[in-house]
């Protein structure tokens, strides 16, 4: 049995969508995901309480999707069952987004569970490199994804974020904690003619079975909001949601989209 846990965002629909059988649905309090209804929802203080619930309904695989913020711990809300796991759950809150991530695969795994990538319920969030859209891209393109790639493979050791903004060999922004959609408003009002490229991967040595980057037709109405001329995406290692909407919406608002071969 499958055990979907669930943050915000599209991305949990879309694999149940893909499931031919329904997993149990579990959400993290304050991170509702969108058209779903979770079965339980729980605070990160009751974690080991999931755990043993998950083993009582026979679950045996875990998926995590959908985009949860790091939450604060209530010391006054910890559980009995959850206590043993107090100083785990400290130290990878202490860390940086992959150390924490790692720490939370690894409480997962040691309990029994099997961890499960999202897209091996929906192959087709991987598309296959090529360029999506009626706008084609041009050698300044291909220069400043060069270019971008190598600024968020600097990126990954500090763990910072997966994406930035490149316009003629220059970094325009660089994600930070606030995450995409804050970096890409921060350029609506940027002082010049406009261009450049949006370029999303996975950090390098990151663990693919949870938080692989995820773009859909919100990035690309960012991306044009913030006067870019077209989003880049490394293959196999950024989820895309609706390939075929993306393109619609790329090519209504004049912007390519390119899913790049690193």
């Amino acid at each position: 049995m499958l055990a979907l846990i669930a943050g915000e965002g599209k991305l949990p629909a879309v694999l149940v969508d893909n499931l031919s059988d329904l997993p149990y649905i579990a959400a993290m309090e304050g991170y509702p995901p969108d058209f779903l209804t979770p079965d339980r929802v729980f605070r990160i203080e009751h974690l080991g309480t999931l755990l043993e619930e998950f083993k009582a309904l026979g679950v045996t695989d875990v998926c995590f999707a959908g985009s949860i913020r790091r939450p604060a711990i209530d010391p006054a809300q910890i559980d009995a069952a959850t206590m043993p796991l107090v100083p785990r759950m400290m130290a990878a809150l202490s860390k940086g987004d992959d150390g924490a991530l790692r720490e939370v695969l690894t409480v997962f795994s040691e309990a029994g569970f099997n961890i499960r990538a999202a897209n091996e319920f929906a192959a087709a969030l991987l598309p296959v490199a090529g360029v999506f859209t009626s706008r084609r891209t041009d050698t300044q393109h291909a220069a400043d994804a060069v270019r971008a790639a190598e600024v968020v493979a600097h990126l990954g050791p500090l763990d910072i974020g997966q994406s930035c903004v490149v316009h003629r060999g220059r970094v325009l922004a660089i994600e930070g904690q606030f995450g995409t959609d804050w970096m890409l408003r921060s350029l609506r009002d940027r002082p010049d003619e406009g261009g450049g490229i949006f370029y999303k991967a996975p950090k390098p040595g990151q663990d693919r079975r949870i938080d692989l980057p995820v773009v859909g037709v919100d990035t690309i109405a960012a991306a044009h909001k913030a006067r870019l001329e077209g989003v880049v995406v490394e293959e196999d290692g950024v989820m895309v949601l609706d390939l075929a909407a993306v393109e619609r919406a790329a090519d209504e608002m004049g912007l390519f989209f390119w899913v790049r071969r690193p």
